[in-house]
């Protein structure tokens, strides 16, 4: 009894009023449209109709004639950069994980991802050019003046058909689709618990294509300051020192020239904490540009 007391008194187990609700009721709030500096610019992604085909040529000509147009990106001006690709993990990276490393004694192959594709795009909407402008209407009116030619290759939208032998690889220095195919446990005291197990019941199943989707779209501001030589990020997200890394390792930068200010997440399961090529192209562009 004496127990149950001290738990109440201390707030477990009972209701907690909402502290935030007042703030962003009354237009308070501070998403990443929120965000605004002096003499910024905005940008309008070019993204892949296609699932999976390769980027032949990239016309800019008509886009950089829209009045109020400053620059049109592609992956040829991200690679002469020097932008490094967006480190990725193939598997647990924590002390406490469980290690798993491919069953036949294989690397994983940890593919390259650049914030712009030189050679092809590999899902619908992938961005593959970016066009920069003064207003946000005539950045996405020039997007749509960027022609493309785009010469299309066999997709594979099933999970099992991919991981065959002969279905289409995305990445042509990559032996097969699959990048990690682990064991791990006791295999011997498992098959022997299943022969002594009085009912055996087999279920194939699948992780279903499902995501979290925040109702505040990605969006950023990049800003490079030259005297500093650092890169600031305002965005909505979650994983701001695993971005704040990566971002060092795309730009080649020391960890301490990446600063990321995250204030109100229009929602979060997840999604909001890898790193999105968006966020290092409005970095990449605003260095290039001199302008937020």
């Amino acid at each position: 009894m004496a127990q149950r007391e001290r738990l109440t008194e201390s707030g477990i187990g009972q209701p907690v009023r909402r502290k935030e609700d007042f703030r962003l009721l009354t237009g308070k709030g501070c998403y990443s449209d929120d965000f605004n500096l002096p003499g910024q610019v905005y940008a309008a992604m070019v993204r892949s109709p296609h699932a999976h085909a390769r980027i032949a040529a990239i016309d800019c000509a008509d886009a950089l004639a829209t009045p109020g147009v400053l620059a049109v990106l592609t992956g040829s001006d991200v690679v002469a950069a020097g932008v490094n690709s967006i480190p990725h993990s193939t598997g647990p990276v924590h002390p406490p994980d469980i290690a798993l490393p491919n069953h036949d004694g294989s690397k994983h192959y940890v593919s390259p991802h650049l914030p712009l594709p030189t050679d092809k795009a590999r899902f619908a909407g992938e961005v593959v050019a970016m066009v920069i402008a003064e207003s946000v209407h005539t950045a996405k009116d020039a997007a749509e003046q960027v022609r493309i030619d785009y010469e299309p290759l066999p997709p594979v939208t099933d999970s099992i058909a991919a991981v065959r032998p002969e279905s289409p690889r995305l990445w042509e220095d990559a032996r097969s689709n699959v990048c990690l195919d682990a064991q791990v446990g006791d295999a011997a005291a498992t098959q022997n618990a299943f022969a002594r197990a009085a009912h055996v019941v087999r279920l194939e199943t699948w992780v279903q294509r499902v995501m979290g989707v925040p109702m505040e779209p990605r969006a950023a501001l990049g800003v490079y300051d030259l005297a500093s030589a650092r890169y600031t990020l305002y965005t909505g997200n979650s994983g701001v020192v695993r971005q704040k890394l990566q971002l060092a390792k795309v730009f080649d930068v020391p960890n301490n020239a990446v600063r990321i200010v995250a204030k109100d997440v229009g929602g979060n399961f997840g999604t909001r904490n890898p790193l999105y090529p968006e966020y290092v192209l409005v970095l990449f562009a605003a260095k290039r540009l001199g302008r937020p």
